[in-house]
């Protein structure tokens, strides 16, 4: 019988791993990477508009983690318990940076995918409406949450999803976004939270 190797059992930490500080060269040299990695797409969806298209940093094993690293050291300056993700590539991005933080994360949802009792929040498209939800017992009371999401464009998603977290009694610490839109002024809607995105497109 092969002899039997003793197996030493670590308790994992629930406080996550925080990436390396970085120097402002480094990280002025990574959101300059990050940018050149996304992909904009003209008259998407329709003429006039710019699609900026995140996947193609998704699929960039470097260009994800840098993205993943830089959201984590600005969530992490936070006090936060818990981080709330905006379907659906919001779900992507921020279950990641709760792993990373070792916290908990929660999504927001478009209406009719959660099983269990929900609340609701209304919010403006160009020409409709939509909602998002939430599982009422997905937040405790006062617990600080931070919100993410991959874009920030007129900021109504963002704001319904805040507006959610307030609902259940929780705590808006941050809202972030690995891009932003500055010419559509979504920071408006936000305007009474901590905004912060990496990679900015004035036009």
């Amino acid at each position: 019988m092969a002899d039997l190797v003793p197996c030493l059992m670590i308790k994992p930490s629930n406080k996550g791993t925080t990436p390396p500080s970085l120097t402002a060269e480094t990280a002025s040299n990574s959101l300059a990477m990050l940018k050149a990695k996304l992909r904009v797409i003209p008259g998407f969806p329709k003429k006039g508009v710019n699609f900026i298209d995140i996947t193609t940093v998704l699929k960039d094993a470097t260009a994800f983690k840098t993205s993943l690293d830089l959201l984590t050291r600005e969530f992490a300056q936070k006090e936060i318990d818990l981080i709330v993700g905006i379907e659906a590539r919001g779900f992507m991005i921020g279950g990641a940076i709760a792993y990373n933080l070792g916290l908990g994360f929660v999504p927001a949802r478009k209406k009719g995918k959660l099983p269990a009792e929900k609340i609701f929040e209304e919010y403006s498209l160009e020409y409709s409406s939509e909602f998002l939800e939430m599982h009422s017992d997905a937040i405790s009371r006062g617990q600080r949450v931070g919100i993410v999401d991959d874009l920030l464009a007129t900021g109504g998603t963002a704001q319904a999803t805040a507006k959610l977290v307030e609902k259940i009694g929780g705590v808006v610490s941050s809202i972030g976004f690995m891009v932003e839109l500055d010419f559509l002024h979504g920071r408006e809607k936000l305007s009474k939270y901590d905004v912060f995105s990496l990679v900015h497109y004035d036009e």
